[in-house]
């Protein structure tokens, strides 16, 4: 099933070609009109599906409705939602996490996405067995953090409700 971003948006991507296989490193959504304060906001999942420019997956759609249309308070001001993976391999069925599935840019990619983050999102749930890639993200935070705001979701996006998702870190 194939899923759109939401209106009004702008939507790039940086994807690569590594020993034969696909990665995406980072996907930006920006709307077309953001609030004047324009933040951006970072979410990172485990590693992507099929979203692209053109088309969104499950998991970007609902950070997107998530983010932009829901009217949280903690996204009021976010007009750019960066989306970053654990793993930058892009495959839907039997993910195992292995380091090739890294890619070769990808920590750089996620320390470049929260830098120009003031807010960050790990969305993953409580479902995620790739301790290593935790420990990487949790110290690249730990550098990072003065003045950023820290969130958790409570389930993987692709599984998410509406009710109760975004947690405090």
């Amino acid at each position: 099933m194939r899923f759109n971003h939401i209106p009004d948006v702008t939507v790039t991507a940086d994807f690569a070609m590594e020993n034969g296989q696909r990665y995406r490193y980072r996907l930006d959504v920006a709307l077309e009109n953001p609030p004047p304060a324009n933040a951006t906001a970072c979410v990172i999942m485990m590693n992507p599906s099929y979203a692209c420019v053109e088309h969104a997956d499950k998991s970007v759609q609902f950070m997107e409705r998530i983010v932009f249309l829901k009217q949280l308070p903690e996204f009021a001001d976010v007009g750019r939602l960066i989306v970053v993976n654990q793993f930058a391999k892009i495959q839907t069925r039997n993910f195992q996490g292995l380091p090739q599935d890294i890619g070769s840019r990808n920590n750089a990619a996620i320390q470049t996405a929260f830098a120009e983050s003031g807010i960050i999102i790990a969305a993953w749930g409580c479902a995620n067995p790739f301790h290593n890639r935790i420990a990487l993200i949790s110290e690249l935070l730990a550098t990072m953090m003065p003045g950023k705001r820290l969130y958790r979701t409570s389930k993987h996006p692709s599984r998410g409700k509406y009710a109760g998702f975004i947690l405090p870190w």
